[in-house]
């Protein structure tokens, strides 16, 4: 079985020690994980939260990265540096607490989206490989893994599709780097939101399960039978975690560009997913 979860966005901004109640909720919405969107690792203590997780019976599938301003691997050397220290700061929370996956946009700053010349994205391309490298070797030291996660094109100019992601994963070449896709960001970029699955093959470390415009899964258009069956073609054995987001949380709300609510509350977005992922995920896995 796949674990389900829900990413703390959902709830709050920023997530912190003292907010460790929110794993209760996750669990009674029948939530097997949660995803902590981590804006910085300051905010964490890995006792208070490891005694929570074991508390409440749930685990940390994965550590959501927080790429604000000022985290960039392509960006000025001071925006590079931040990031490194941000990944690496986030990696040995994540050894501490048991998460085996760290996810998201590592590899810029959300939100930076131009018209880069081919000269210049080869250059920042190059860049970000060495880093991401660098950071691999790290990540095995530690025993945990970064997925990349290719973004919609309003959101980043670096790494929209599945074919970017694994064009990059395989150039930086090391097994504690792989690929998240998320069914939101696919629903806008991939021609074939299964078949970009199936390109991932076994890259594939993480699963962001939203429905096409960004609510709960299951009342949306996308095809949940077709992603249902190419995780299974791939063997995937990783999470399926909701990363919605309300007006509510009003920081991550601007930066995503959420002005409306997509479900009536946000418990319905966790409710109604959860039971949604489980039982259409429930068998083959």
């Amino acid at each position: 079985m796949l674990k389900i979860g829900v990413n703390t966005f959902l709830l709050t901004s920023p997530f912190t020690s003292e907010q460790v109640d929110i794993f209760g909720q996750f669990k009674a919405w029948g939530c097997d994980a949660v995803e902590i969107a981590l804006e910085d690792a300051s905010h964490i203590d890995a006792d208070i939260i490891k005694r929570a997780l074991d508390e409440y019976g749930i685990a940390c599938s994965s550590i959501c990265a927080a790429m604000g301003p000022g985290r960039d691997l392509r960006g000025t050397p001071a925006e590079q540096e931040a990031a490194v220290e941000y990944i690496t700061q986030a990696m040995e929370l994540m050894a501490q607490i048991g998460c085996p996956v760290m996810a998201g946009p590592m590899y810029s700053t959300v939100g930076r989206a131009e018209q880069t010349p081919e000269d210049e994205y080869r250059r920042q391309w190059d860049t970000v490989v060495a880093h991401l490298r660098r950071l691999a070797v790290r990540a095995d030291n530690l025993g945990v893994k970064l997925a990349m996660e290719p973004l919609n094109r309003y959101e980043t100019d670096f790494i929209n599709t599945a074919d970017q992601a694994v064009a990059l994963v395989d150039e930086i070449g090391h097994r504690a780097v792989g690929i998240l896709l998320d069914t939101y960001h696919m629903n806008i970029e991939e021609k074939d939101s299964a078949a970009a699955i199936r390109k991932t093959g076994n890259r594939l470390l993480h699963v962001h399960a939203c429905g096409c415009d960004r609510g709960a899964p299951g009342g949306d258009h996308i095809n949940w039978d077709s992603i249902r069956d190419a995780l299974k073609e791939v063997h995937y054995r990783g999470s399926l975690v909701i990363e919605s987001f309300t007006p509510a949380v009003k920081v991550v709300a601007k930066a995503a560009s959420i002005w409306r609510d997509f479900e009536p509350s946000r418990e319905d977005i966790a409710i109604k997913g959860v039971a949604f992922l489980r039982n259409h995920f429930m068998t083959g896995f």
